[in-house]
């Protein structure tokens, strides 16, 4: 929760906050203090970060060398990408001897966590507009010599090629993620098959007071943060006809456009008022 409030809000802020707002701030998000100082130990010592006292008052600083990662993780996160069933797919094939089993393990967390598939176990796929960021995983690893990536069609499966991505994904599991982010939060923001889209300019207001806006963003960023990771945006001929992946999608999106502004009028008035 720690983490989601530093990349929803402290640059916003202009890298730093007082500890005492953080304090509060979390706990109206229904995080002990306890748990707050916790968590900055472990992103203190994760370099995210940083103590830093202006005017004599206590407070914390985001490390500049994280912005960047953050960024990364914005796009992931705010930015999803579908695949239209046109669109070239991106495999990986890599070969580690058994001495290196750790960094293979480490590049399989890796692409699992870029939302790739396993097709093999030398053998990832996913959709082609995650090349780059695999290229950039490979070469951080050191591995980029021990790996080949493709660009292709969609392959030739032996049966459907949905059937086939069901368990090169385990869809299973990521449509209960959707789902049950749905469950979670469609009462906040009801989706309508019928309603028009809202224009491309519009702010649709929050029924919510600010403080209650900022609780709701928090934790529904907090929950479906991982989603875009492990969901890489499959085109529609490799999945089931009662995806609940489009839903989810466009039910966070609603809730980015209604809640995410009041939520930032909150914390820009816990943090700003006087210790």
């Amino acid at each position: 929760m720690l983490r989601t409030f530093v990349g929803l809000h402290l640059r916003d802020l202009g890298g730093w906050i007082r500890v005492a707002a953080l304090l509060d701030l979390l706990a109206t998000a229904g995080v002990s203090n306890s748990s707050t100082r916790s968590a900055v130990s472990r992103l203190k010592g994760k370099g995210l970060l940083i103590p830093d006292k202006r005017e004599a008052v206590a407070g914390y600083r985001l490390d500049s060398a994280a912005v960047s990662g953050l960024e990364r993780g914005d796009r992931r996160i705010f930015t999803y990408r579908g695949q239209r069933d046109d669109e070239p797919w991106c495999l990986v094939s890599y070969s580690l001897p058994e001495v290196d089993r750790s960094k293979r393990v480490q590049l399989r967390r890796t692409l699992m966590g870029l939302g790739f598939g396993a097709v093999t176990d030398g053998l990832w796929i996913a959709p082609g507009h995650l090349r780059a960021e695999v290229e950039d995983a490979l070469v951080g690893l050191d591995v980029r010599d021990r790996a080949t990536i493709f660009i292709t069609q969609t392959p030739l499966t032996a049966e459907p090629f949905a059937q086939a991505a069901a368990k090169w994904w385990q869809l299973d599991t990521l449509a209960a993620r959707h789902t049950e982010f749905l469950r979670r939060y469609e009462h906040a923001a009801p989706l309508s098959e019928n309603s028009a889209p809202l224009p491309e300019n519009s702010a649709p207001k929050s029924s919510l007071e600010p403080r209650e806006a900022f609780v709701l963003w928090l934790h529904c960023v907090d929950e479906w943060k991982a989603i875009p990771y492990v969901d890489p945006g499959l085109p529609p001929s490799a999945l089931p006809s009662d995806w609940p992946g489009m839903r989810s999608v466009e039910l966070f999106a609603q809730l980015r456009r209604t809640q995410a502004e009041p939520a930032r009028a909150h914390v820009r008035e816990i943090s700003s008022a006087e210790s």
